[in-house]
């Protein structure tokens, strides 16, 4: 168990940032800053984070986690995360769990040295994004997953998963942790007719007040679909040129706004922004935390989706990847992952989940942004895999206009 946290709220702040190495989605969606009296401390905390530091997890019992913010069931008094609780309780293993990834291409930078060297990379555990552990298949850089000791795994991962990922065909090598959606969202009370068509994000009363995602599978992708190209079939040059002049013209206009990561949620919550291109899971927290603001919908023409999934680095030992695969086993067991999706409100994919969470929080179970309805699976695409060439040439014209 964790050591009681401070009763001062800018140093439980402080402390809460050193334990997750960042601030956290926790922190950025309720909207929670520190104060002037702790800027100085952010340096400090900025240093927490990087890994699990000496390779205590290759030589001991324990599991070193890395892993998005907000992606993982938290209970705010004790300041720990119930469901590795009762892991570490049943299995007797330590797992440190740090919030380090907070983009796929920065947390790439941090160990791609050590993955080129086939070195400990201070995690026995990561969840990228599937477009990225693509890009690490390829290199060779990850391991085989046992299915012996995953047998939850086995019997429980969503169908539709399996063979997801093109370059990983009965996901040897990865295992989905969660699958983000991306919609489009609007305030409710502002934007009474909603958005409909991407033209729509373009009517004159929502001129600056628009708002986008950094990640160019998500905005693209949906770019794409509402120009009537699908985002996992046979596009190329063309069809990304289309969708990339219609976003360079709206930025150019002054029509979108902002075009940001995790933080887009805070331009919500002030009103800067009306309408935007969101991630599902956000938007449930949003309302939750906020009350019913907002409406996100997966659009007609098509949304997004993709899986954050468990991979295990080649330099960790073979007795921490047993250890890593007991716990991913773990969390394939429906009731569990029910108390991480009711916390994380993102798409599990683990068979069962929608029947246990009916037990915790019926209305959660009923929500079609974590559990969409047949309708809205049939229009959520994944973004194609790209070759590497295509990979580069694209992610530079994407950052190009959006002057980066």
């Amino acid at each position: 168990m964790a050591r009681p946290m401070p009763e001062d709220p800018i140093v439980r702040n402080i402390v809460a940032m050193i334990r997750g190495a960042q601030l956290n989605r926790r922190q950025l969606l309720r909207g929670v800053g520190l104060g002037a009296a702790s800027a100085g401390a952010l340096g400090l905390a900025a240093c927490a984070g990087g890994g699990g530091g000496g390779g205590g997890a290759q030589s001991g019992d324990g599991v070193v986690w890395g892993n998005w913010t907000y992606y993982l069931d938290f209970d705010d008094k004790t300041q720990t995360f119930p469901s590795l609780e009762e892991f570490m309780k049943q299995s007797g293993y330590k797992v440190e769990y740090i919030e380090d990834i907070d983009d796929n291409n920065t947390f790439y930078g941090k160990i791609k040295d050590q993955l080129k060297l086939g070195q400990y990379t201070g995690y026995d555990v990561i969840t990228l994004t599937d477009w990225m552990n693509a890009r690490l298949i390829e290199a060779e850089q990850i391991q085989e997953f046992d299915y012996g000791n995953l047998a939850n795994v086995k019997a429980n991962l969503v169908d539709t998963q399996w063979d997801a990922l093109d370059v990983d065909p009965g996901r040897k090598l990865t295992i989905p942790w969660q699958l983000p959606a991306s919609g489009w969202v609007w305030n409710t009370k502002a934007v009474p007719q909603g958005i409909k068509t991407l033209d729509d994000f373009l009517r004159p009363e929502l001129k600056g007040k628009v708002v986008v995602l950094s990640e160019m599978r998500d905005t693209m992708g949906m770019v794409l679909a509402g120009l009537g190209h699908d985002p996992s079939g046979k596009w190329g040059d063309k069809e990304f040129d289309e969708a990339l002049k219609w976003l360079d013209d709206a930025l150019k206009s002054g029509q979108i706004g902002n075009v940001k990561g995790n933080s887009y949620t805070q331009d919500l919550i002030a009103g800067d922004a009306l309408a935007a291109m969101a991630w599902t899971g956000d938007v449930v927290m949003l309302n939750a935390e906020n009350g019913n603001q907002w409406t996100l919908e997966i659009p007609e023409s098509g949304g997004m989706i993709a899986a954050d999934s468990f991979t295990v680095p080649n330099g960790t030992s073979a007795a921490a990847k047993k250890r890593v695969e007991e716990m991913i086993d773990y969390y394939y067991d429906p009731e569990v992952m029910a108390k991480v999706a009711d916390y994380a409100t993102f798409i599990p994919p683990v068979k069962g989940t929608q029947q246990a969470m009916e037990k915790i929080n019926p209305e959660n179970a009923k929500n079609p942004l974590i559990f969409p309805t047949d309708e809205d699976w049939k229009r959520l695409h994944s973004f194609r895999t790209l070759t590497a060439e295509e990979d580069k040439k694209y992610s530079t014209a994407f950052q190009n206009v959006l002057g980066l």
